[in-house]
């Protein structure tokens, strides 16, 4: 590994949850010279869909060789495996529910994947309820002093993965998706991106976009601050997703919506 290694920690267990300065002890006690980072510890309880998106959609902004552990485990205890993965230059270790199914989808590479079954290296073999603690960082943090990945367990082909949506085209020529995370500010992801747009109209092919959720037809802005108050509004967001939202106020709130509400994007010919 490189010199003073990156781990970051992605949970949902609160920030002010003691057990998030647990896991950063047990990390600095194997490997002092590790550089902790928190992407996030409000992750909805039990969300496995939620931490999936956020750390596939965050880890690609850390450097390569970034270590991330990722603890949204409500089958703790239980036989699902702890694994680790390798991809793009980065490691994710956690639990093998489908909690990495975005860093698969969108690596530019094939992941490796192995089962964690090198038990000599956990704080402890025995661990039902808090495997962060005992297994997750402990492997992070001896990986982050150059142990090898093959050191830690047997390649696996197997692992799990949650269904991510893909945007299909309708028979109107709409690109009809959906909501799939709703951020601290209410604004609504979907998951129709540049991509699919451009994959659909042509790359710069022009045209005003504008989206329909529920028969209500949302404009498109360039930016949160062009919107009309109190109208929500559209954009392409910074991650490259479309995004609903309402300046200064949450359009998940003024519009009831929900993960998985349907949306329609349309873009009129020039």
């Amino acid at each position: 590994m490189q010199d003073n290694p990156i781990i970051t920690l992605t949970t949902d267990f609160g920030y002010k949850d003691p057990f998030v300065g647990v896991m950063k002890g047990v990390i600095l006690k194997i490997n002092p010279l590790v550089k902790l980072i928190d992407i996030t510890h409000g992750i909805k309880s039990q969300d496995i869909r939620e931490a999936a998106f956020v750390i596939g959609t965050s880890y690609k902004f850390f450097s390569d060789n970034t270590i991330h552990v990722v603890v949204v485990d409500p089958e703790v205890g239980s036989g699902r495996r702890p694994i680790m993965v390798n991809t793009d230059h980065h490691y994710f270790i956690g639990p093998d529910n489908g909690v990495f199914s975005y860093v698969y989808r969108f690596s530019q590479v094939k992941p490796e994947v192995i089962h964690i079954t090198a038990d000599h290296y956990f704080l402890s073999s025995k661990s039902p309820t808090f495997q962060g603690r005992d297994v997750f960082c402990p492997i992070a943090a001896w990986f982050s002093r150059g142990i090898w990945m093959s050191k830690f367990g047997d390649p696996i082909t197997d692992f799990q993965t949650i269904a991510i949506p893909t945007p299909r085209l309708t028979t109107e020529g709409a690109l009809r998706g959906e909501v799939i995370h709703i951020d601290h500010f209410g604004n609504a992801i979907t998951n129709i991106t540049k991509s699919d747009l451009d994959r659909v109209h042509g790359p710069g092919a022009g045209g005003a976009i504008s989206a329909m959720l529920k028969g209500r037809e949302i404009p498109f802005r360039r930016f949160y601050a062009e919107a009309e108050k109190g109208k929500v509004c559209s954009l392409m967001n910074s991650m490259g997703f479309i995004e609903l939202f309402l300046y200064r106020g949450s359009a998940a709130a003024e519009c009831n919506i929900s993960v998985s509400d349907a949306v329609e994007i349309t873009v009129s010919v020039q």
